[in-house]
């Protein structure tokens, strides 16, 4: 009997080659059971830095760092085989210089085996996108709202309601494909301007927030769960899980206080 084949992951070029194709689908993960559900469903696995948010209870991505998103990275890819995993570089990583950049991306993709890193950043970002590229490490973009610089955006706002302002916003689509990157993540803008972002750039886009016509969307996991209690308007929760959570606590505890657990199933004799 032959042995079966190993299970071969998802890579950055394949999924460059999806643009125009079936909708790529991505989720983000931040643990190796969730991984592990997602990895035959969906092309790629984000390791966001909303993690901080999601499971560490920080009010923002900023104080998520380095060490804490390989951590989490290796969880993921240990929990999954299929999927292409992307980690998210977080702020302060990459942004003082190309070479900062790289040691940081490498030591994330050494460290956790990861396929690819993500960075924010439109056309300033181009130029660290093209330095990482040209020696090896593939890079996912993200233009649009970019969580990681809201204090300067003046908080979570959505992109593209002033149309004088899509013409920047599509050169930073621009810059961010001719500077070599595989996939770009088109957060938080209007409808028509991630449409356009779509048609002006030959790599796939993967919207949140943005358009069905994207080339693939990607959520957070516990907000389409319905885990968390407040979500984007661009959410759609496709399970109340949150809610199922707190009715089995609420049952448990009951059960303990009133003395029905442990009962006779669940004690050694």
């Amino acid at each position: 009997m032959s042995a079966q084949a190993p299970v071969r992951r998802i890579t950055a070029p394949q999924i460059a080659a999806r643009k125009g194709g079936t909708p790529i689908v991505a989720l983000t993960a931040y643990s190796a059971p969730m991984a592990a559900l997602i990895d035959p469903h969906a092309e790629i696995i984000l390791v966001g830095d909303s993690l901080g948010m999601v499971v560490h209870g920080l009010p923002s991505t900023i104080g998520v760092t380095t060490e804490m998103m390989i951590l989490h990275g290796q969880a993921v890819m240990r929990g999954s085989s299929r999927a292409m995993v992307v980690i998210d570089m977080p702020f302060g990583s990459y942004e003082e210089s190309p070479g900062q950049a790289f040691r940081n991306a490498a030591r994330i993709m050494g460290e956790t085996g990861c396929g690819a890193v993500k960075l924010e950043g439109g056309s300033r970002m181009a130029p660290t996108i093209r330095f990482l590229t040209e020696r090896g490490i593939p890079v996912m973009g993200h233009v649009g709202l970019t969580p990681q610089a809201t204090h300067t955006l003046g908080g979570f706002k959505t992109q593209g309601r002033d149309t004088d302002s899509w013409a920047g916003h599509l050169q930073d689509a621009v810059d961010v494909a001719e500077a070599g990157a595989f996939s770009i993540v088109v957060e938080g803008v209007v409808e028509a301007l991630a449409d356009r972002i779509t048609e002006a750039v030959a790599l796939p886009t993967i919207g949140i927030g943005a358009s069905a016509r994207c080339d693939g969307q990607i959520l957070v996991l516990d907000d389409m769960l319905g885990l968390t209690a407040r979500v984007p308007r661009f959410v759609c929760s496709f399970a109340e899980l949150g809610a199922a959570a707190d009715r089995a606590i609420a049952d448990y505890a009951a059960a303990v206080r009133d003395r029905s657990f442990p009962g006779d199933d669940n004690v050694y004799r």
